[in-house]
């Protein structure tokens, strides 16, 4: 095969027109497994189809492309960086968007392989060119350079090349390109950011962080809300936190939360705020964060009530996540009246609410209800139990109802809040003293699709997995719960057969 290769690659190189022979050699290539091509094209040069993309022919350049694609993926990183680095140097400024995608593709390959990465440092014009792409508008071509230089910083010679050569100019030159481009460059440099307290030392020396949180206060409120995701985004990671916390900025975005009272355009950024608080209380307290920045709590319940459905959406979101930890239980707790009143309307927007707020709400209801059974304290099962009560004077049947509407997110939706109570105490004696409930639980014929018998067997798995339920809800529901779980999720009830005696 290697033999038919080279004769392919020689006849190419003798014509005007190659396009049938470049087919040929696509189809020869695609014949041979990934792990056999590897022999077959070692010692081989390929320069003859990287001339080839130097075309206006849009077909004999896709087809390169793809001959490219596959004989590269085939040889090893290092293999590539010593043999064709110059070839993809080449593609990084080639005027067709899919060479470019192929050559920083590539080049994204090398620069996670050790070896291979110190060629590519080296080499200080690739790394020009692949910042230069951050630029480029196709976003894929984007996306792969930013992957590029990520994975370039995971090492020291990597952060010194990036920040401490002339490479921090051309990345700095690069973000004037627009505010897309400046934001694709933080994208950037929050993630290096992430990786350790050594490469956020690197970024903040920089002076890119302190650029980025500078955004935060700016005129545009479009731009301040695409900051606050960056900056919520360096807070996924403790020493980002402790970054933040050392710069004042958690207290900058808590007195952006109190100043948005006095800005029409602040729907545009609050939930960006809002929801940079509910991760920063479960990765660190909900307690400590909800004391210590008050009014993202207030925000945050004000915004329930709200009417409208994006402050909704993300309220709903962050209570769920708020409340899917006990201290967070605890805390909503302590709202008293204000989160009642939430209560309610989480019940109504469940209930009435468009569709995609009524899916919000009954996440957010069965993470509030939920408790693992090392959780369940005496006083955390009585603050559950208040909870569902405060929904509806008859909680089960609202949420069954809503369960056989005809449209299954809302159906696996309350059949989660069944899940969310199945194993406390006293939400298997509520379904048992619900008329006829453990017969809709143990109806296969409800619910049709994968997602709905999914659900609907995570629900009778929580019941048998319960310490409880055998004496709570009676031997017989019980066996028949155990034999619902043993059959499986997608079991087909037989169709009942009748026989006809005496029939010729």
């Amino acid at each position: 095969m290697a033999a038919s290769i080279e004769s392919l690659l020689a006849e190419i190189a003798g014509i005007e027109d190659p396009i049938d022979e470049l087919q040929s050699l696509k189809t020869a290539l695609l014949s041979i497994p990934l792990s056999a091509l590897r022999d077959s094209v070692s010692g081989q040069r390929f320069n003859v189809i990287f001339s080839l993309l130097l075309s206006n022919e849009r077909e004999q350049v896709e087809l390169c492309v793809e001959i490219l694609e596959r004989i590269l993926l085939a040889l090893s990183p290092l293999s590539l960086a010593q043999t064709y680095r110059v070839e993809l140097q080449g593609g990084l400024t080639h005027p067709n968007e899919t060479v470019k995608i192929l050559a920083v593709t590539q080049i994204c390959r090398m620069v996670g392989h050790p070896e291979a990465a110190t060629e590519i440092l080296n080499n200080h014009d690739i790394l020009g060119a692949v910042i230069n792409c951050i630029g480029e508008e196709n976003m894929a071509v984007a996306k792969q350079a930013i992957k590029s230089l990520s994975k370039l910083s995971h090492s020291k010679p990597g952060l010194d090349m990036l920040f401490q050569s002339d490479l921090l100019k051309v990345m700095k030159e690069v973000m004037t390109t627009s505010d897309i481009v400046r934001y694709r460059i933080y994208e950037l440099v929050v993630e290096i950011s992430s990786v350790s307290p050594i490469s956020l030392g690197y970024c903040a020396n920089s002076s890119l962080i302190s650029q980025l949180i500078g955004e935060l206060t700016g005129d545009d409120p479009l731009i301040r809300a695409t900051a606050i995701e960056m900056v919520t985004t360096l807070a996924t990671s403790q020493h980002g936190r402790q970054y933040l916390t050392q710069q004042g900025i958690m207290d900058k975005l808590s007195n952006m939360i109190i100043g948005a009272e006095n800005d029409p355009f602040s729907s545009l950024y609050l939930p960006g705020l809002v929801k940079f608080f509910g991760n920063l209380a479960l990765m660190d307290s909900p307690q400590q964060v909800c004391e210590t920045y008050p009014a993202f709590q207030n925000k945050l319940l004000e915004m329930a009530l709200d009417s409208d459905p994006a402050m909704i959406g993300v309220a709903l979101d962050t209570l769920g996540l708020l409340g899917s930890t006990v201290e967070g239980k605890q805390v909503l707790q302590k709202a008293g009246e204000k989160f009642k009143a939430v209560l309610t309307r989480m019940s109504k927007l469940a209930s009435f609410g468009a569709t995609a707020l009524r899916v919000r709400s009954l996440d957010a209801i069965s993470q509030l209800l939920t408790l693992e059974p090392e959780e369940q304290t005496d006083d955390l099962l009585a603050l559950t139990e208040s909870w569902l009560h405060l929904l509806s004077n008859q909680p089960m049947d609202m949420i069954r109802n809503i369960s056989t509407q005809p449209f299954p997110e809302l159906h696996c939706g309350a059949l989660q809040i069944f899940t969310a109570i199945a194993t406390q105490l006293w939400g298997q004696k509520l379904m048992i003293s619900t008329p006829s409930f453990m017969e809709f639980v143990l109806d296969r014929s409800l619910g049709r699709t994968k997602d709905a018998k999914d659900a609907k067997f995570e629900l009778v798995g929580s019941l048998v997995g319960s310490s409880t339920a055998a004496e709570i809800l009676g031997s017989q529901y019980y066996i028949r719960l155990k034999t619902y779980l043993r059959e499986g999720p997608y079991y087909v009830t037989p169709m009942a057969t009748v026989g006809t005696e005496g029939a010729d």
